[in-house]
């Protein structure tokens, strides 16, 4: 697999669009650390690291509205991609949609939105736009 972040993104959107409630994914390092900063701003229910053999596996409770049924995340947008990699320096850290969304950075500190890295100081790889 060339991009797994791009993978971790498009299992979350096609779980989202089917209206699962739980879905699997591979592990690593990368993506639990974007998983909690997902779990964090309250875009998912709840996540649960499961080490089954050598990878391992993230089962991730996706958040629903009780009265309307839609989504927490309505977009999940990869912007770093391995062909055309983008960094950002503290200055130029992106706003999503003028601050309701967040971007998730990968910094030296870790991975952290843009908001942290903002208040921080410091720039980084820009992962993805979740909103």
């Amino acid at each position: 697999m060339t991009d797994p972040i791009a993978d971790y993104l498009t299992r979350l959107r096609n779980a989202i669009k089917a209206k699962h409630r739980v879905i699997e994914i591979p592990a690593s390092k990368l993506k639990k650390e974007m998983t909690k900063v997902l779990f964090d701003k309250g875009y998912i229910l709840n996540y649960k690291f499961e080490d089954d053999g050598v990878q391992g596996k993230i089962k991730i409770a996706l958040k629903y509205n009780q009265r309307t049924k839609e989504p927490a995340i309505i977009k999940l947008e990869r912007i770093s991609k391995p062909g055309l990699r983008k960094y950002a320096g503290a200055e130029e850290l992106p706003r999503v949609l003028n601050g309701l969304g967040i971007a998730i950075i990968s910094t030296s500190k870790g991975i952290m939105t843009d908001k942290e890295a903002r208040t921080q100081h410091i720039g980084g790889e820009i992962l993805c736009h979740v909103y």
